[in-house]
């Protein structure tokens, strides 16, 4: 990952605020696309910003040893499910694959126009079906696979035990192959 989090924020305890910003430098990309995969839409920045904020806030707290990741997404999450709350109603599908876009480009500007055309149908189609999931549901597919956690990042991050994240993950791609087109003729 390139960013000694123990070492940083260990200087950050010993009064070297300005060592914070290699956090933010290291983990804001991750904490946009979280935020704009969890429905933050074009908020996704104040809440990515407002979270980093807490997150600093709240080091003293923070538990030694622990990985910085899953803890910052955890309060990103908080942030962005109080940002959609207060808004009069969640972000539309086209609005959210449009700042998942802007967060974090996954298709090269070099890729063939048809490829890219296939490649964004598929993926408003994968976020279509992730928004017919429970909270839960979605949380831990964009989590495990959006955010690209690993099962103990994704525990961790969400507060749930392990069993419960393999739970719900299973049942969760049971329910997205059923909402997806591929998912052998059974599609709804």
């Amino acid at each position: 990952m390139g960013v000694d989090e123990t070492a940083v924020i260990a200087r950050v305890r010993a009064g070297e605020p300005e060592a914070y910003a290699e956090l933010v430098r290291a983990f804001t990309g991750t904490a946009l696309r979280a935020a704009a995969a969890l429905g933050a839409g074009p908020d996704a920045e104040d809440v990515v910003q407002q979270s980093f904020f807490k997150a600093y806030r709240a080091l003293g707290r923070f538990r030694d040893g622990a990985s910085f990741k899953p803890w910052l997404l955890a309060i990103v999450a908080n942030e962005t499910r109080n940002t959609v709350r207060s808004a009069a109603r969640q972000r539309s599908v086209a609005g959210r694959e449009a700042a998942l876009t802007e967060a974090h480009p996954l298709i090269p500007e070099s890729a063939d126009p048809a490829v890219a055309t296939l490649d964004r149908e598929r993926r408003a189609t994968l976020l279509a079906a992730l928004d017919r999931l429970g909270d839960d549901h979605r949380l831990v597919v964009t989590y495990r696979y959006l955010l690209d956690m690993d099962e103990a990042e994704t525990s961790e991050a969400l507060g749930w035990p392990r069993g419960t994240v393999k739970s719900r993950l299973n049942r969760a791609l049971r329910k997205l192959e059923r909402l997806l087109p591929e998912g052998g003729g059974r599609g709804e």
